[in-house]
């Protein structure tokens, strides 16, 4: 069985609804037929009703089981103008403001509807940036209890690969923090092995990744990450976790052999953190593209209630997976 076939079987053994929100695009239609179809999830869909099963029709995909809520005639709207008000009046917000994003923003909308508890998490961003997903989840939701902050991070599944949890790893940050501090790595490595744990279900492994291994080249950027390792020993010292390890001594155990002798990490990894946005960006998509990798994110860990982004070059079978995940996040809260 695949890892995404069981995270499926986790999420239909304690169903929860999620909220899809860009409902204009055909990938979102298409998965959501095939998840209420396996039974994954529950599916909220934003938007006009006519308009969406037009567009379920044209691609002769069934949506029967899907609810479908009309911000414009929506019998909740006052009750979410009012919540969005409550959460954002501090920053300037009006019930008038309030209401017109509301009916205007589906993403807000499906934020709201998580936030009100008429959805367990929101899945967006096959075609919208990840800060427009991710700012009204910041905003409305905020972070988790005991979070420093929110990052990103995908789930890669490598076909025929010895490495990580048989071929499954976590790669951090690859889709937020463009350029983290140690002490926001430190946290980066901290909430990641919380997320490998509960989508992978082994042990994390984490390394802190960069181009020199165990003092084998001298910069600032290696000065930085040295400097993560020795704040998550401190901070987090539950954490089986090592660095600064080039990638090849972090997942070939006979080359960590050679470049970090016992080290309890080195040629085991299977959490890779990546010392700034530009290298997790390019190294999942590589992974991702060569090693025909299936990738599942960016995932965003670090908010209170599950919100999670997709990469606009992604399938529908990207979406449901991604579905899939985050109602296994869901069954944590």
């Amino acid at each position: 069985m695949s890892y995404i076939d069981i995270i499926k079987e986790k999420a239909r053994a304690d169903k929860k609804t999620i909220v899809l929100p860009e409902t204009n695009d055909k990938r979102t239609l298409i998965a959501a037929a095939h998840i209420l179809e396996e039974g994954i999830a529950d599916i909220i869909m934003v938007g006009n009703e006519e308009k969406i099963m037009d567009g379920a029709g044209w691609l002769e995909v069934d949506l029967t089981g899907v609810k479908v809520v009309d911000p414009h005639v929506c019998d909740k709207l006052d009750e979410y103008v009012q919540l969005l008000y409550d959460t954002r009046k501090h920053k300037g917000m009006t019930p008038e403001k309030a209401r017109e994003i509301l009916l205007n923003d589906n993403l807000t909308f499906g934020v709201i509807m998580v936030k009100a508890n008429d959805a367990d998490g929101m899945v967006a961003g096959a075609c919208h940036a990840t800060a427009d997903t991710l700012r009204p989840a910041l905003q409305i939701l905020k972070t988790a209890p005991g979070v420093k902050l929110v990052s990103g991070f995908f789930i890669l599944d490598v076909p025929d690969c010895e490495y990580g949890e048989n071929g499954t790893f976590l790669f951090a940050d690859c889709g937020l923090n463009q350029d983290p501090t140690a002490e926001e790595l430190a946290a980066i490595a901290d909430t990641s092995a919380k997320s490998f744990k509960t989508l992978v279900g082994a042990k994390p492994i984490i390394a802190m990744l960069s181009h020199s291994t165990k003092g084998s080249a001298k910069h600032p950027l290696v000065d930085k990450v040295v400097r993560a390792v020795e704040i998550a020993h401190e901070q987090y010292p539950g954490l089986t976790l090592d660095g600064e390890l080039q990638t090849d001594a972090a997942l070939v155990p006979q080359v960590a052999k050679s470049k970090a002798p016992g080290s309890e990490v080195a040629g085991k990894a299977n959490v890779l953190i990546f010392p700034n946005l530009d290298c997790g960006n390019i190294g999942y998509k590589l992974v991702q593209r060569l090693a025909k990798a299936e990738a599942y994110g960016p995932m965003l860990q670090g908010i209170a209630k599950p919100v999670n982004d997709l990469s606009r070059g992604c399938s529908w079978e990207d979406i449901v997976g991604v579905v899939a995940l985050t109602a296994v996040q869901a069954q944590l809260l």
